[in-house]
C-alpha cells in the first residue's frame, strides 16, 4: 500500500491533548446523553468535525459518528489527539433469534461490506483488542447484563439489507449488522490502538417483518443505562 498520503491526522495548535482511555459513541440518539454525562462528570467541550468532544484528565466521550466514513475520521482526529484505548458505543440489528432488541452484544470478529476499510491495511475479519474486548465483557456481565459475543456484518447500506443476506449471515453464525465496526477495528489495528465495541440491539431483522425498537421509552433507557455504566466503568478503569 503506497504510505505516501498527502494528509495526515494530527493534533493541532489550540487542540486537547486527550487522555488514553473514552467512549465513542455512533448514534445521534445519544448525544443528550453525552451531553449530560459531560456535565456530571466536568468534563470540558471541544471540536470534533460534527460530533461532540468532552475530555478530563482521566476520559473523553465523543459522538456522534454514524458510518464508516466519518466514523474513521472521528477516529483517527481522538488518535491523534491521544487517544489509545476506545470503546465504541452503538446500536446493531440482530440477524438471529437468539439475539433480541434490548439485548447487548460484545462483538468478535467483523464481515466489511464498507468501503472505508479497503484503504488501509486490512485483514479479512477485522478485530478488536482481545484484552479490551474481554475486560469489556466482564464489566457487562458483573454489572447484572448478560451480553452476548459474535461477529458482526458492517455495511454502508442499511437500505440494501436484503433478506437473503439476513438469512445467509445468520446462518454462517454473523449474528448482527451496524455501519461502523468493521472499519474502526481496522484502523484501530493500523494505527496501534485498542479499540472494542458495546453494543445495544435496536431492532431484529431476522424476523419475517421488521420490528425496529429504538423509539420506545424503554429502549432509550437501556441505552442511556448502558452509557452511564460504560462510562463508571472507564472511569474507574483508567483514572
Amino acid at each position: 500500500m503506497n504510505r505516501c498520503v498527502i494528509i495526515e491526522p494530527r493534533r493541532n495548535k489550540g487542540e486537547p491533548e486527550l487522555p488514553a482511555a473514552g467512549i465513542m459513541a455512533a448514534n445521534p440518539s445519544d448525544v443528550p446523553r453525552l451531553r449530560k454525562l459531560a456535565a456530571e462528570h466536568s468534563l470540558k467541550q471541544h471540536f470534533l468535525f460534527h460530533s461532540g468532544l468532552y475530555s478530563s484528565d482521566h476520559f473523553f466521550l465523543a459522538g456522534p459518528a454514524v458510518g464508516a466514513p466519518m466514523a474513521v475520521m472521528c477516529l483517527e482526529k481522538l488518535i491523534a489527539l491521544g487517544a489509545k484505548d476506545i470503546i465504541l458505543y452503538g446500536w446493531c440489528g440482530s440477524l438471529v433469534p437468539a439475539l433480541k432488541a434490548l439485548d447487548i452484544l460484545v462483538p468478535t470478529w467483523a464481515l466489511s461490506e464498507e468501503g472505508t476499510s479497503g484503504h488501509y491495511e486490512a485483514g479479512d475479519r477485522p478485530q478488536p483488542d482481545p484484552e479490551l474486548r474481554h475486560r469489556l465483557a466482564v464489566h457487562c456481565r458483573r454489572s447484572g447484563r448478560a451480553c452476548s459475543a459474535g461477529p458482526v456484518w458492517t455495511t454502508d447500506a442499511p437500505y440494501r439489507e436484503t433478506r437473503a443476506k439476513v438469512q445467509q449471515y445468520g446462518a454462517e453464525g454473523i449474528v448482527a449488522v451496524d455501519m461502523e465496526y468493521s472499519a474502526l477495528c481496522t484502523v484501530a489495528a493500523y494505527r496501534g490502538v485498542r479499540l472494542a465495541a458495546c453494543m445495544l440491539v435496536s431492532d431484529e431483522l431476522w424476523r419475517p417483518h421488521w420490528q425496529p425498537q429504538y423509539s420506545r421509552p424503554e429502549f432509550r433507557a437501556r441505552s442511556g443505562a448502558v452509557l452511564r455504566s460504560l462510562c463508571s466503568w472507564l472511569k474507574g478503569q483508567f483514572e
